[in-house]
């Protein structure tokens, strides 16, 4: 079992469970809030953020102090951060929590590449701590419920899988402001985690992948894409495509299908809620505009397993090892946009750090 530490001089509770912020951007305001409001037992202990502003802004809005990151790894009162700042420094993070002996919730992507997966999965690994990546449709209850049915065999042998990430619009962003192949590391991302976690027992095998700026074609021939679909094959013979756009004008859309040998289960939605009107100018329906409003519940879900593996020991996911399959099949659509060509997986793993194909548990 992992227990929480206290520090001798410490006035916490025993079973008060400490967890930082490390990001005060968007998510990690969101998570910091679930923590403070949401998860029982748990306290939000401390905020940092390259802002000064922005910590102290989100730390007294929650009860919380305000610090920075190095502090954070050395409060021996800390038992666990939530890495939730930008992708580019998601590594280097993980590596210094795990050395100062934190458990690590961190935002997807883990890494922005495969060396520097392989760097956290270790760093983890080598420090006996939690490392969970924060794929938050495996806790949306109606994506937990296709799961529970395939694994059941309830649609047989999955032959055909969807997923699907389209971002509300209008797109608002500067799209010259946004990190390349930003639509596969960090966006369908997601949809990569899905396909696998709803093939259970397979590994994706080869990736052919079609990208263009459709929303924004004035950023082209900057390499800024907005738009791509992506097949992938699985070594168990089941084709799947996941697709994504940075502009759907009706809400923002997580959805999922797997057709099998005996049935189809399919999940996801855009809507707000179950409410349908129907009125003399037809049939309408509420949607969500925030990934943090359609997933509120997912969010929760995922916080509170951190917390629970922390305090009990209980299993923890999705891990490193499943983020780092995940971020492969990025790597491979990358490739196959760069050569126009079908991509291997076996083809970009043998650069990895001594570690193969082979995942680290």
């Amino acid at each position: 079992m992992t227990t929480p530490t206290q520090h001798p001089h410490s006035t916490r509770r025993a079973d008060e469970l400490h967890l930082a912020t490390i990001g005060a951007g968007r998510i990690g305001t969101n998570h910091a809030e679930l923590v403070a409001r949401r998860i029982p037992g748990a306290r939000l202990a401390a905020v940092a953020d390259p802002s000064p502003e922005a910590a102290q802004r989100l730390g007294a809005q929650l009860g919380a102090e305000a610090t920075s990151a190095e502090e954070v790894f050395e409060n021996p009162d800390i038992d666990g951060v939530l890495i939730t700042a930008p992708a580019r420094v998601h590594t280097d993070l993980v590596v210094a929590a795990a050395a100062a002996g934190k458990h690590v919730f961190c935002e997807k992507p883990m890494a922005v590449s495969l060396p520097d997966a392989d760097r956290a999965i270790r760093a983890a690994a080598d420090a006996g701590v939690i490392l969970q990546v924060g794929f938050n449709r495996r806790f949306a209850p109606g994506f937990a419920a296709a799961r529970d049915a395939i694994v059941r065999g309830k649609v047989g042998t999955p032959q055909i899988l969807r997923s699907l990430t389209r971002d509300p619009g209008p797109f608002l962003g500067d799209p010259m402001r946004t990190p390349q192949w930003t639509i596969f590391r960090e966006t369908l991302i997601h949809d990569f985690d899905a396909l696998c976690w709803l093939n259970p027992g397979a590994a994706p095998a080869t990736v052919h992948a079609f990208a263009d700026a459709l929303v924004s074609p004035e950023a082209r021939a900057a390499g800024h894409l907005d738009t791509a679909v992506v097949s992938i094959r699985f070594d168990n013979g089941a084709m799947a495509t996941a697709d994504a756009n940075f502009s759907a004008a009706y809400g923002y859309d997580v959805r999922a299908e797997a057709f099998g040998s005996a049935g189809m289960v399919t999940t996801g939605s855009c809507r707000a809620t179950d409410m349908t009107l129907h009125d003399a100018a037809g049939i309408h329906a509420e949607t969500s505009r925030r990934d943090t409003d359609l997933l509120r519940d997912a969010y929760l879900a995922e916080l509170q397993t951190f917390a629970d593996a922390i305090r009990h020991g209980s299993p923890v996911g999705p891990t490193g090892a499943e983020a780092r399959t995940a971020l492969s099949i990025a790597v491979a659509a990358i490739r196959s946009i760069e050569t126009g060509a079908p991509v291997s997986i076996s083809d970009v793993l043998p650069a990895l750090d001594g570690l193969g194909s082979g995942a680290i548990s």
